[in-house]
C-alpha cells in the first residue's frame, strides 16, 4: 500500500495537511488511533468554547435584570452543559470525516510508527499493517504535563480532557497554572458556582500577555470570586481523605487549601514515545523534534507539525505549518511562518486576544514607542452590550509607524484579533488604520481609536 503522503494523526495540523496534499494531486492516508479531529476538536479548543459559552448563558440569565429583564429562578444542569459541548465536539468529528471522503483521503485507524524506508506501521486491534509512502507527516500532538508533585490519577488530580468531563459540579477546585486553559476552566467554574482557587507560580496570570492585560483580568477574577495566589506554586497534594489537602507556598507563607478537585493546568508534553523517531535517528531537543522551516527533519522524507515541534502550541499555528510543509513538498515555494505574527486568543470572560510584541518585549528590543489605549468604558457598543470592561492597546513603531503589537480584553476581541495580524502582515502604519473607517457602533472602533490615540488624534477620550 504506497501513497504519496502519509500522515500520522488527524488534529488540526493533520487533517488540514492531508486536505491541502490532495488539493495538489496527492494520493494521501491518514492514521489516527482515536477520534478524527484530534484533540482540538474533540478534548481542546471546541469543547471548551462550547462549556464556555454555557457558563456565559448562565451568567446573563444572573445578571438579567441589568438588560431589563425578568427572570424566575435559573439554575444550571451541569450534566446536560457537559452533554452539549460533547455533542458539539461529535458533530465536529463527523465533519472531518465528510473532509476525508470528500478529499478521497483513506483513513487508517490504529496507532502509526515509523520504519525505516518511508514505512508506516499501523496497529489496531492486535494486529500490525505495514503503509509506504514518498513522504511523511508526524502530526502527533500533545498531552497535559504531569509535574513530578502533581501526578494526574483523573479522579483528585485531574487534567483538560477530565475537567471537561466531570459527572458532577465540584463545590470547590484547585487549579494550577493561569495560562489559556487554566485560565478558561478557572472562568467556567467559576461561573458555574465552584469555588476556585488559581495558582500560578509566576507575577501575573496569562504570563505571556501584556502585563496591563493581566491585570484587568485579575480584577476581573476578583469579581467572580476567584482567589489568585500569584508567585505560589504547589507543594504537595494530600488526597488520602474524601477531597484533597493542598499545600500552596508563597513568598509570605505556606497554607493549605481544602478542595474537592486539582485540575493540573501546567502545560503540555509532545507524544513523542513509541513513535519510531530513535529507530530511524530523527532529531530532537528538550521534547520536541527539530525541523526546519519548511518543517523536514534530518531524515529525507519524515515531516514533522504542531505541538510535537517548536514554536506556538495552537491550532491554527499547527494548520498554518501543515500547509506550508505539503506545498514544499509539491514543489511550490510557500513563505516559511512568521512566528511572532500568531494571534493567541483566552477565551474566559472577558476575552483576551494578541499578537506581537508586548509592550515590556519591545522595549527590550530597542524601538523606541508610540502607544495608543482606548477603554471599552468610552465605546457605544460596548455599553449597549453592557460590557465595558477592557481595552484595546496598540503598540507602534515611532520611527516608521509599524504596528508592533496589539494587546486586547474585553467582549469578542478574539474576533476582532484578526485584523491586527493583517495589517501586521501588510506591515500597515498607524496612519492607515486611522483612516482606514471602521464601523459604528461596533466594537472593532477601539482598533481605529487605539491608533488615533497613540498620535494624538483620538475622539472619544
Amino acid at each position: 500500500m504506497t501513497y504519496d503522503l502519509i500522515v500520522i494523526g488527524s488534529g488540526p495540523g493533520g487533517y488540514v495537511a492531508a486536505i491541502r496534499a490532495s488539493q495538489l494531486g496527492m494520493k494521501v492516508a491518514i492514521v489516527e488511533r482515536s477520534e478524527l479531529g484530534g484533540i482540538c476538536l474533540n478534548w481542546g479548543c471546541i469543547p471548551t468554547k462550547a462549556l464556555l459559552k454555557s457558563a456565559q448563558v448562565f451568567e446573563y440569565l444572573k445578571h438579567a435584570a441589568d438588560y431589563g429583564i425578568k427572570v424566575n429562578g435559573g439554575e444550571a444542569d451541569f450534566g446536560a452543559v457537559v452533554k452539549r459541548s460533547r455533542g458539539v465536539a461529535d458533530g465536529m468529528s463527523k465533519g472531518v470525516q465528510f473532509l476525508m471522503r470528500k478529499n478521497k483521503i483513506e483513513v487508517i485507524k490504529g496507532t502509526g510508527k515509523l520504519k525505516a524506508g518511508k514505512k508506516v506501521a499501523v496497529t489496531a486491534d492486535g494486529k500490525t499493517t505495514d503503509y509506504e509512502a514518498k513522504n511523511i507527516i508526524v502530526a502527533v500532538g500533545a498531552r497535559s504535563r504531569e509535574l513530578p508533585n502533581l501526578k494526574i490519577d483523573g479522579k483528585k488530580i485531574i487534567g483538560y480532557r477530565e475537567a471537561m468531563v466531570l459527572p458532577t459540579l465540584p463545590k470547590s477546585m484547585v487549579i494550577v497554572g493561569s495560562g489559556a486553559i487554566g485560565s478558561e476552566f478557572a472562568y467556567f467554574y467559576a461561573t458555574m458556582g465552584t469555588k476556585v482557587t488559581l495558582v500560578e507560580m509566576l507575577p501575573n496570570i496569562v504570563p505571556v500577555e501584556d502585563e496591563e492585560v493581566s491585570k484587568t483580568l485579575m480584577k476581573s477574577f476578583a469579581k467572580l470570586g476567584i482567589d489568585v495566589r500569584l508567585e505560589a506554586a504547589v507543594q504537595s497534594v494530600d488526597i488520602s481523605g474524601a477531597g484533597c489537602k493542598v499545600k500552596i507556598k508563597d513568598a509570605k507563607a505556606e497554607t493549605v487549601v481544602d478542595c474537592d478537585v486539582v485540575l493540573s493546568a501546567v502545560g503540555i508534553a509532545s507524544n513523542l514515545e513509541n513513535i519510531g523517531l530513535e529507530d530511524l535517528g530523527v532529531i530532537t531537543d528538550k521534547g520536541k523534534i527539530v525541523v526546519n522551516g519548511y518543517y523536514q527533519t534530518n531524515i529525507p522524507g519524515i515531516h514533522a507539525i504542531g505541538d510535537c515541534v517548536p514554536g506556538q502550541a495552537l491550532a491554527h499555528v499547527a494548520s498554518a505549518e501543515g500547509i506550508i510543509c505539503v506545498e514544499k513538498m509539491a514543489g511550490q515555494n510557500p513563505e516559511p511562518l512568521n512566528y511572532n505574527n500568531i494571534p493567541g486568543c483566552t477565551y474566559c470572560q472577558p476575552e483576551i486576544a494578541s499578537v506581537g510584541f508586548t509592550e515590556k518585549a519591545a522595549k527590550a528590543a530597542g524601538y523606541e514607542l508610540k502607544i495608543g489605549k482606548f477603554p471599552f468604558s468610552a465605546s457605544g457598543k460596548a455599553s449597549a452590550a453592557g460590557a465595558k470592561d477592557g481595552f484595546v492597546k496598540l503598540i507602534f513603531d515611532a520611527k516608521y509607524g509599524e504596528l508592533l503589537g496589539a494587546h486586547m480584553i474585553g467582549m469578542n476581541v478574539t474576533e476582532m484579533i484578526a485584523e491586527c495580524v493583517v495589517a501586521r502582515k501588510l506591515e500597515t502604519t498607524g496612519h492607515e488604520i486611522i483612516k482606514a473607517v471602521h464601523p459604528h457602533p461596533t466594537m472593532s472602533e477601539a482598533i481605529m481609536e487605539a491608533a488615533a490615540a497613540a498620535y494624538g488624534e483620538v475622539i472619544h477620550l
